[in-house]
This record gives structure tokens, sequence and C-alpha cells, in this order.
């Protein structure tokens, strides 16, 4: 009768801690499979996102740069006003804050074929300097989507006469 006694008690006890560690274990499985499946459809986000600065160009006295970067990827990008945009002489360059700034540089943009940065639309970028672009030197030119897809150029600013 005793080990009929202790078994049903080690019977018990062994579901009691079945169901306990159930309890333990799944929720964190259930999570990092969540985590899995959001890290998968960002990173085939960010594979089928791309982009290509097409030209940059500025002028010799003037306070715009103008740049045309093109969606080559397979995706719309949303949110055009959240990328960053850095920019300056090579080596000495900063982020340019989107929208006007008084008294420092900012950009905005417009779409040249489309409505939405939709795959093969263009989008031509005005960094708005607020002052004469300094025509020495190399300049850079960093576009980084909301989604951490970018691009850069290299170029100079044209002397004109």
């Amino acid at each position: 009768m005793d080990k009929a006694i202790i078994t049903a008690l080690m019977i018990i006890a062994g579901v009691v801690v079945t169901v306990s560690l159930f309890n333990v274990v799944y929720p964190a499985v259930a999570r990092s499979g969540d985590a899995m499946v959001s890290m998968e459809r960002r990173i085939d986000e960010r594979m089928k996102s791309q982009i290509e600065i097409i030209h940059a160009t500025g002028n010799d006295g003037d306070s715009d740069v103008s740049v045309w970067v093109k969606n080559v990827g397979s995706l719309r990008i949303a949110a055009i006003d959240r990328c960053d945009v850095f920019f300056g002489l090579e080596g000495d360059f900063a982020r340019i804050p989107y929208g006007q700034c008084i008294d420092c540089p900012y950009w905005d943009y417009e779409l040249e074929n489309g409505t939405e940065w939709d795959p093969s639309a263009t989008l031509k970028i005005r960094i708005r300097y607020g002052g004469t672009y300094p025509s020495s030197g190399r300049s850079f030119l960093r576009v980084v989507a909301p989604n951490g897809i970018s691009d850069q150029f290299y170029f100079t600013v044209e002397d004109v006469p």
C-alpha cells in the first residue's frame, strides 16, 4: 500500500512539474518565434529595397544642391521625410535635417515621376544650404532610407562664371 501511495504522489509531482515547466518554456518559445518572424520580414524588406543616387550637382555661388535618388528596389519606400541626409565636404559632413530650419541647412524633396516613391520612381532632393556652399574640395552625400538602406555619392561643385 505504501508503494501505491508513493507512486501516486510521484505521478502527481511529475505532472505538476511538467505543467509548470510548460508554462515557463512555452511563452519564451512563442516570443522567440515571433521575433524570428519579425526579423525575417525586416531582412526581406531590406533585401527588396534599394536606392541609388543618380546625380548630384551644385553651382559655385548658389546655396542649393540638387540630388536625384532612384528607387531601384522592388518595394515602395514610405515616409520619405524620415530619410537621413548626410552632406558636406569630404571628411567634414553633417546630418542635414528635413524641413525648414532657420539659420541652418535643411532639405526638402519632390517626386519627379510618381506620387509615391515606388520602384523606378526618382526623388529629387534639394539641400538648401542657406549660404554660399564652398566650391573647393569634393563633397560627400549619403542618403539613408527609414528602413536602413543607403547609398553614398562624391561630387565636386561646378565653378560657373
